[in-house]
This record gives structure tokens, C-alpha cells and sequence, in this order.
């Protein structure tokens, strides 16, 4: 036998281990002395649309906040593509939620968009053309090149998101965690980051985002989360969006439950999306 062919048999006969986006081990968060997540187990697969879904209070931006290392845990651990946050930062894009930022701070969209650089040229150098034309450039994947000098705070709120996008966009990373991109825009906008979303997705980027709108899961996303401060179920859209699931993760809101789940058998049938 060739040496050429040896490899491949071998290949073939003890395919590489997948190594999973996010893995996450007995997780326990307290703020002060006041629980909010509880023992969590979680193995999030590469290449995906993940939603993290759940009631006010659930844990859901906790969560993101662990996998970032923002927060301290009580007891367990998160590892992303098998190593710890510090040794993945340069890995992982961070779209924070929009009512968290500053928007009075005295900067251009186009300056917002290079910070997203900075990991890549250090601190001690300064952005140039060539970080500004790819800046540019993530603004104008996003629909708002000509926004570039606009200052932040003359900005809508859809566009003011789709600043945080390019930024996140800009440090080409392999992973991207969101915190509620779609809430408190405007139709055009969400079509939009949908779009882009689907375009990591094909250049085989991960996307976990923090979503609220239970209609809309099962048409924007691959893989959902269901978390209320403990871990619910995990798993493709298709065996894991339940309505025994959901049940189980927001106990009796039994209006909004059975609108979900009608919602999810039209989008099945390819009917009409049904407005709440």
C-alpha cells in the first residue's frame, strides 16, 4: 500500500474528535447572595445559529457574561473551542445589548467600528488606512457606509445596532455572542442583521444570541437554549422547540406558549407568520 493512501485509511477509520464552539460545565452564578444560574451543562455545536431563549430573569446575558469571563461563577467552567476565554479572546466577536452603551460618547461610527481592530494591532499602534478601509467595509455590509462620520448619538437604534454589528464583524472572529441584536428595531433593520447572520452562518461562523421573540425562533435559528436560571433542553430547533419545552421554561403563560407553538407549525407548513 502507498504512503499516500495509508493516511486516508486511517483518516477514514478514527475520524479527528469535534471539538464543540462552547462547552460549559456546572455552572453556578450569584449576584450578592441571589441565584441566577443554577448548575448548567452545555455543549454548543460549530457552525450554527444558536438562540438562548427564557423569561425575564432566566440568566440569559449571565450566560454570555460567563462565556466572556465578565463574571465570576461559584462553581464550574466554560471552554471555548476546547480552551479557556483567555486563550480564545482573539476568537470571539461581543455584540453587548444596545441599552448598555453609551451612546452620548463623543465618537463617529467609523471610529466605533476600528475599536474592533484593536485586538488584532495592539494597543501601541494606531489604525491606519488599511484598518479604516476595512472598517468601512464591515459598515457597509451592514447598510450603513454612508454613516461612516456620522456621530453615534445622531444615530436611530437600528442603526446604532448595525454599529456594534460591523464592529463585531471587523475582528473577523469565529465566534460571535449577542445579547438581544433584533430587540427595539425597525423591520428593515431585522431583515438585515438576519441576512448577515446567515452569511457567518455560510462562511461557517458560530452565532449564540440572546432572543426574546419566541415567534421568530424557529425561523432565524438552527439550535436553541431553553434556560430559566437552570438549563431546560438544548438541541436543534426541530426537536428541541416544543411546546412541552416551552411549557416547562415559562410555566403558565399559556398565551404566549400556544402563539409560539401555532407559529412553529405554520412556519413548518410554510403558512404565513402570524403577528402577536
Amino acid at each position: 500500500m502507498s504512503s499516500v493512501s495509508e493516511p486516508q485509511v486511517a483518516a477514514e477509520s478514527s475520524p479527528a474528535e469535534v471539538v464543540p464552539a462552547i462547552e460549559v460545565h456546572d455552572l453556578t452564578v450569584a449576584y450578592w447572595t441571589q441565584p441566577v444560574l443554577w448548575d448548567v451543562d452545555l455543549t454548543l455545536p460549530e457552525g450554527k445559529l444558536i438562540a438562548i431563549v427564557g423569561p425575564n430573569g432566566a440568566g440569559k446575558s449571565t450566560l454570555l457574561r460567563s462565556i466572556l469571563g465578565l463574571v465570576q461563577p461559584i462553581t464550574g467552567w466554560v471552554e471555548i473551542f476546547g480552551k479557556p476565554y483567555e486563550k480564545r479572546r482573539s476568537w470571539v466577536g461581543y455584540v453587548p445589548q444596545r441599552e448598555s452603551v453609551d451612546w452620548d460618547f463623543p465618537t463617529s461610527a467609523l471610529d466605533v467600528v476600528t475599536m474592533g481592530l484593536y485586538g488584532s494591532l495592539g494597543w501601541l499602534r494606531r489604525p491606519g488606512k488599511k484598518e479604516r478601509a476595512t472598517a468601512l467595509s464591515c459598515l457597509d455590509k451592514v447598510g450603513i457606509a454612508h454613516l461612516a462620520g456620522r456621530q453615534i448619538s445622531q444615530l436611530s437604534g437600528g442603526q446604532q445596532q448595525r454599529v456594534f454589528l460591523a464592529r463585531a464583524l471587523a475582528q473577523d472572529a469565529r465566534l460571535y455572542l449577542m445579547d438581544e441584536p433584533f430587540a427595539g428595531v425597525d423591520a428593515t433593520t431585522e431583515r438585515a442583521i438576519l441576512a448577515l447572520l446567515q452569511e457567518l452562518r455560510a462562511t461557517g461562523r458560530t452565532v449564540v444570541a440572546v432572543h426574546h421573540d419566541l415567534q421568530t425562533v424557529a425561523e432565524y435559528f438552527d439550535h436553541v437554549v431553553l434556560l430559566n436560571m437552570r438549563l431546560v433542553a438544548d438541541g436543534p430547533i426541530a426537536t428541541t422547540f416544543t411546546d412541552e419545552n416551552l411549557q416547562r421554561t415559562y410555566g403558565g403563560r399559556l398565551t404566549v406558549l400556544s402563539q409560539a407553538a401555532e407559529s412553529l407549525l405554520r412556519a413548518e407548513s410554510g403558512a404565513p407568520k402570524l403577528d402577536v
